[in-house]
């Protein structure tokens, strides 16, 4: 896939500076094509489907074209329905973020007219419409076409075959001559081909259809998980799976750099990978990855781009990918050389309809999944551990060890199944079963905190490069009690205090047992009780 980055277009910075703030770093197919061409000015008849970034394709032209100082129209833009027209402003309304002067405004039934006259009269460079209600407008003279030199018909198979014909053809009979006129359409019928031939001049097609993209050996999941949730959820799946290499992707450059840091935060190994970083640093990341020293490596769709490792076992979608296609890209990253692979979803809300088109476009089924509670991470621990047991039985010569444990259960009061349950606690890091157990009937003494605090002993300190904010972020990602309520962090070379609400102390505690911070076991205790 030949890609352009938006900085190659010879775009106004300020235009530049929305577009990163959306997070997009390089055009999609149609993005890259069309928008050099639709600047020239000529007549564009752009074929591509939903779900390839064509808004940006014709809202960036739009917004070079538009000049601020003058109030009057000088765009207007058909879609076939509200929802859509509602979008497709909000979408160039972001674009525009930083363009002083510039009104976006949507118009379509169903809406005020009073209403929609009122905001019409303070003046909008940029229209978004359904054709009736455009249509009105332009009787009523409450949208005048003096100034319009564009007009752009988007989604146009979808207008005809919603029975829009003849209100398009009038909306288009009220612009001027001297315009631009670009057509967007999944398909070319012969009623686009007619409309095309009578209302543009020379236009140029430029077409973008979709590879039959398939995705073979990879499992797809899909989790409905709020925003603030995704961290979590995404550190069980790791947990529960355990995957080798697992790739997790975001759509933005930011996202990037604070999940990285999350995950560290929580003890994995991972590195983060985006455009800005400079070529050295993402070829030391890039190496961490092939030899295993880095897990997982969280990355934005550009700078994944030549990422060709055999081993990746599980792929992220932490965000819902710009583009269908970026999909079927990001996934085939697993599954290579005849391994299966898998693929995990995070969706919220209503981006389960954008993930109903993706498994259109892929022919693919991607399946709900319930987010696994922390007692399916301890059961699957205990599984792994007992998996590696078995093997260590079958295959080790173990008689020096059974002396040992003979000798101990003669010596002692313990029993062989107290000693076996006792390293078995110990291999599962104390999970929240085992600890639950403990605490049963526990209360917390006098440990030295202020009224209504419980202060715990953590055995990790400065000199392991652990900052206050290390140990907040993974009290708070594990515990899921809100950060701001620990209270006083004291940190020392090799331990650390840390204050917590009494009510949270045994939350706090469970939650905390198996957890790494910066790549480090720890043990988490009540303070020394007074």
């Amino acid at each position: 896939m030949e890609t352009v980055r938006f900085d190659e277009l010879n775009l106004y910075p300020k235009i530049l500076k929305g577009i990163q703030e959306m997070g997009f770093e390089e055009a999609t197919p149609i993005q890259g094509k069309a928008i050099p061409v639709v600047m020239e000015g000529v007549d564009v008849i752009g074929q591509a489907q939903t779900g390839t970034g064509k808004t940006a394709a014709f809202g960036i032209p739009l917004l070079m074209k538009a000049d601020p100082h003058n109030k009057k129209t000088q765009s207007i833009v058909l879609c076939p329905t509200r929802e859509l027209a509602i979008q497709v402003a909000e979408e160039i309304r972001n674009l525009a973020k930083y363009m002083h002067g510039i009104k976006v405004l949507p118009v379509y039934g169903g809406q005020d007219i009073v209403k929609q006259i009122r905001s019409l009269k303070g003046g909008a460079q940029i229209i978004i419409g359904t054709p009736g209600r455009v249509m009105d407008h332009l009787r009523r003279k409450t949208i005048r076409c003096d100034y319009v030199n564009t007009i752009v018909l988007d989604e146009a198979d979808e207008m005809l075959n919603m029975g829009f014909r003849e209100d398009i053809e009038t909306v288009l009979e009220y612009i001027p001559q001297e315009r631009q006129t670009v057509l967007f359409s999944a398909t070319m019928p012969k009623p686009i081909l007619e409309i095309t031939r009578k209302y543009q001049k020379d236009a140029v097609t430029i077409k973008v259809v979709k590879k039959e993209l398939t995705v073979p050996n990879i499992e797809q999941y899909y989790y409905d998980v709020k925003r603030k949730d995704k961290v979590e959820v995404l550190s069980r799946l790791l947990d529960v799976y355990d995957p080798k290499l697992s790739l997790v992707f975001c759509n933005t450059k930011r996202m990037v750099d604070e999940l990285t840091s999350a995950l560290q935060g929580r003890g994995y190994f991972a590195e983060g990978l985006h455009g800005d970083m400079k070529q050295a640093q993402r070829d030391r990341v890039m190496n961490k990855f092939r030899n295993g020293k880095a897990e997982i490596l969280v990355a934005t769709d550009v700078a994944a781009r030549g990422i060709d490792v055999d081993d990746v076992e599980a792929v992220f979608n932490f965000d819902l990918p710009q583009d269908d296609e970026y999909y079927v890209h990001r996934i085939g990253r697993t599954g290579r050389a005849g391994r299966t692979g898998r693929s995990f979803t995070f969706v919220k809300g209503k981006e389960v309809y954008k993930l109903k088109d993706i498994q259109r476009y892929c022919k693919t089924k991607i399946l709900a999944q319930k987010i696994p509670s922390m007692e399916d991470v301890a059961q699957v621990k205990l599984e792994k551990i007992m998996e590696h047991i078995g093997t260590v039985i079958e295959e080790e010569d173990l008689t020096a060890m059974v002396n040992m444990i003979e000798q101990q259960v003669n010596e002692s009061d313990y029993t062989a199944m107290d000693i076996a349950a006792a390293f078995l606690k110990l291999a599962m890091g104390g999970s929240e079963e085992n600890q639950r157990a403990a605490m049963e009937g526990f209360e917390f003494g006098d440990t030295g905190a202020e009224e209504g605090m419980v202060r715990l002993f953590i055995n990790i300190g400065k000199k392991q490069h652990v900052k206050p904010g290390d140990i907040l972020g993974a009290i708070a990602g594990e515990s899921g009690m809100p950060g701001d309520l620990v209270g006083a962090i004291d940190m020392y070379d090799k331990y650390t205090f840390v204050e917590v609400p009494r009510e949270y102390g045994k939350e706090v505690l469970m939650a905390m047992t198996s957890v790494k911070i910066k790549g480090k076991s720890i043990n988490i205790e009540p303070a020394n009780q007074k």
